[in-house]
């Protein structure tokens, strides 16, 4: 019983892990992209300044989600407390 507990006390964990850092990296995303956009209209003659800040910006962003994910599979496989 305490095992079926843990494992799926896992499971709910890694759902939210995932979910979670999925949410917040596409309301990072939404921002960068809209405060970019909105540099650029500010000031079209750093337009290409301000892509390549933002397009680094994003990638940063959207690594969040991924190390949550390997974090996720990390607790639904290799759980660690489990004995």
């Amino acid at each position: 019983m305490e095992h079926a507990i843990i494992v799926a006390a896992s499971v709910i964990a890694a759902a939210l892990a995932i979910g979670l850092a999925a949410f917040g990296a596409a309301m990072g995303d939404g921002q960068v992209t809209a405060k970019a956009i909105e540099g650029m209209a500010r000031q079209p003659e750093a337009k290409g300044t301000i892509l390549v800040n933002m397009l680094i910006s994003v990638g940063l962003i959207e690594s969040i989600p991924i190390i949550a994910a390997v974090i996720a599979i990390v607790l639904v496989f290799a759980n660690p407390f489990i004995k």
